[in-house]
């Protein structure tokens, strides 16, 4: 109750100040700016305004119990470079935007709190000191409210009856006030979406990165190293046969040896293909998608042509989605035949088709389609999955290609 008194009460004394800086300056300004003295006038004007914006931060944060953050671009170069940026910062503006509204969002906040607050208290309080102000010009049913003993502390029994009231309104109220100001003097919440859409949109194009150094990795360390390991095992078992050994315990554990190299070589290029498919690196979607429909246990159409330069998350998200519905056509589908369409959009953007003649009755909501919804909607994208029961079904994904 305390810091919202004084809150309120430093609004009703900063709020006319503001105000009157604020009509004061931009006049000035206005008049000005066709001479060499609006540019430092502009300048100076900013940097004081922006101080009273940093206090009115300070004050709304204290109220609200989180920090309001410092929502100003860093502005360096020389006074004309510094104004033009200083011009196209909209903090500067909303900064303008709060000085012009602290006098009448702070006034009337102000003022009807401390009313109320007052009022109450001095209703509570009314035995101590109503008896040194005496009116007897009043009306006979406040004369004995006001002018008697026992009609005081009635009174201060209606300020305590009141005083529930009183301590929610007041801090209402300055809460009010503090979160326009914040709304207002913190960073503009369109720009944050942009910034966090965009570090997003980094941090997958990094991981895809990441992914692709990874398979490059297994693909040319380990898958080599497992193949020259096969030869030299296959290599040993020549020389033993060629020595007569061929009935040799040592033979056997040489092509149990091999037998697990290859074993082992296929999980590892299936890991690959699981990561980040070479087929991607090397030659694109297209090629990728004409591949997959290649290896389909049933008739594959494919139309994936001129996609151009594709995001490296975007063309595996695309690739998955290929993969996962002809996997679930095959598996759960029952379907004779599919086809797989990939094509640019009209504002540059990916769409991926993939329709089955299987049964359908597919669950959006399934462990695999919702994965692969979750891929898309991370790049941006949206993914379709249509499959009434009977057939067929249809996945669409779409997915934003700008870098």
């Amino acid at each position: 109750m305390g810091r919202a008194v004084a809150h309120l009460f430093a609004g009703v004394v900063v709020g006319p100040l503001a105000f009157a800086w604020a009509v004061a300056t931009t006049l000035a300004t206005a008049v000005l700016s066709f001479t060499y003295v609006g540019l430092p006038l502009f300048l100076v004007v900013t940097w004081v305004s922006r101080r009273v914006a940093r206090f009115e931060r300070l004050r709304a944060g204290w109220v609200l119990g989180v920090a309001v953050p410092n929502p100003y671009e860093p502005v360096a170069g020389h006074p004309w470079r510094r104004g033009r940026a200083l011009t196209r910062d909209p903090a500067t503006w909303r900064d303008l935007a709060w000085l012009g509204l602290s006098f009448p969002v702070g006034g009337l906040t102000g003022v009807v709190g401390l009313v109320v607050a007052v009022v109450d208290l001095g209703a509570v309080l009314a035995p101590v000191w109503l008896w040194a102000v005496p009116n007897p010009h009043l009306h006979p049913a406040a004369h004995w409210l006001f002018n008697t003993v026992p009609g005081r502390f009635a009174f201060s029994a209606l300020g305590l009856a009141a005083a529930p009231l009183a301590l929610r309104l007041v801090p209402a109220l300055s809460r009010l006030q503090a979160s326009v100001a914040a709304r207002l003097l913190g960073p503009d919440p369109r720009r944050q979406v942009v910034e966090l859409r965009a570090t997003r949109l980094r941090v997958v194009d990094a991981q895809a990165a990441e992914l692709r150094r990874i398979e490059r990795d297994l693909h040319d360390g380990a898958q080599a190293r497992i193949v020259a390991a096969g030869m030299t095992l296959a290599l040993a078992d020549r020389r033993l046969r060629a020595a007569g050994l061929a009935d040799d315990p040592a033979r056997a554990d040489v092509l149990n040896a091999r037998r697990q190299l290859d074993d082992a070589l296929v999980e590892l290029r299936r890991l690959v293909r699981g990561i980040y498919p070479p087929i991607l690196a090397d030659r694109g979607l297209a090629a990728a998608v004409a591949a997959l429909a290649a290896d389909a246990p049933f008739p594959v159409t494919a139309r994936a042509d001129d996609l151009g330069d594709l995001p490296p998350a975007v063309e595996a998200a695309a690739y998955f989605v290929v993969a996962e519905a002809l996997a679930n056509a095959v598996k759960h589908a029952g379907a004779a035949a599919c086809e797989v369409e990939a094509a640019r959009t009209a504002d540059g953007g990916l769409a991926v088709t993939v329709r089955d003649d299987g049964r359908g009755g597919a669950d959006p909501a399934g462990s695999g389609l919702d994965g692969l919804r979750r891929r898309v909607e991370a790049l941006d994208g949206r993914m379709d999955v249509t499959s009434p029961p009977g057939g067929p079904t249809t996945v669409t994904a779409e997915f934003p290609c700008a870098s």
